[in-house]
């Protein structure tokens, strides 16, 4: 899959861009990357990526992804905070799947260096 532009957007081919941290060698820098990331987790459904970043104060037990759901592009609609010099930020996006799209504010925090998802809002269009 080297080849193909990743899931999230960016221009980088998989392996470079979401796949290095789906396999553990390299964590996400900022709090948008790791969005980005949990969102190419659910195009490849990744489980246990997912889990893993998740905050362990709201991160549920399991989780089961649907195996139909078909994801088809990411936007990015704002960001603030969640540089390297935040221990918190914010992130909304529109993530589009097959017959609609979904729209969410979530919230990420540091836990031990690393970006975790915290939870989100859905706000309405």
């Amino acid at each position: 899959m080297t080849s193909r532009t990743c899931p999230c957007g960016l221009p980088q081919p998989y392996d470079a861009c979401c796949g290095r941290f789906h396999t553990g060698r390299a964590a996400a820098p900022t709090a948008e990357l790791l969005m980005r990331s949990r969102y190419s987790a659910f195009v490849k459904g990744d489980a246990a990526y997912l889990l893993r970043t998740w905050h362990p104060r709201t991160r549920p037990e399991r989780l089961d992804l649907d195996p139909g759901m078909k994801w088809t592009g990411l936007e990015i609609l704002d960001t603030a905070d969640g540089s390297a010099f935040h221990a918190t930020g914010t992130v909304e996006f529109r993530a589009s799947y097959r017959g609609g799209a979904l729209r969410e504010r979530s919230r990420f925090e540091r836990v031990a260096g690393a970006w975790v998802y915290v939870d989100g809002e859905f706000p309405q269009d």
